[in-house]
């Protein structure tokens, strides 16, 4: 069987309450990531990565706040127009596609998701590239 559990598509429809910028974990960037960000928050890259990003590995990575909720979440996302690929592209990660009960603990877990919109495969597979964002609306 070459086909993935999903090629059917799924829905999704983000409802903007954060559940996934108030967890501890781990949000990638890279440089033109950092660019980004820096240029919109009109300070320097170089000001941007003292302040907001560590280390982690050979990896760099947004901080969080104490609480484990994202630096920049303040009751919704204050760089929300240029945020990192993996914001944009959640849920749709390998991890949360390997299997329907990865899947599932998803839907559980955020209330977007397994609602709204469906994401075609195609789409999904552009998602999981890390391209394109899940801002389709109804």
């Amino acid at each position: 069987m070459d086909g993935k559990w999903w090629d059917g598509g799924l829905p999704f429809q983000c409802t903007q309450c954060g559940k996934c910028c108030r967890v501890e974990g781990y949000v990638w960037v890279r440089s033109d990531d950092i660019r980004e960000m820096a240029e919109f928050l009109e300070i320097t890259p170089t000001e941007f990565e003292k302040k907001y990003v560590r280390t982690v590995g050979r990896h760099l990575s947004l901080i969080e706040k104490p609480n484990r909720e994202c630096i920049f979440w303040d009751n919704g996302c204050t760089v929300y127009p240029v945020r990192p690929p993996q914001c944009k592209t959640f849920p749709f990660w390998h991890q949360n596609l390997s299997s329907i009960d990865e899947w599932q603990e998803v839907v559980e877990e955020c209330p977007g998701s397994g609602t709204g919109v469906v994401y075609s495969k195609e789409e999904i597979e552009e998602l999981l590239r890390g391209q394109g964002e899940t801002n389709k609306k109804e």
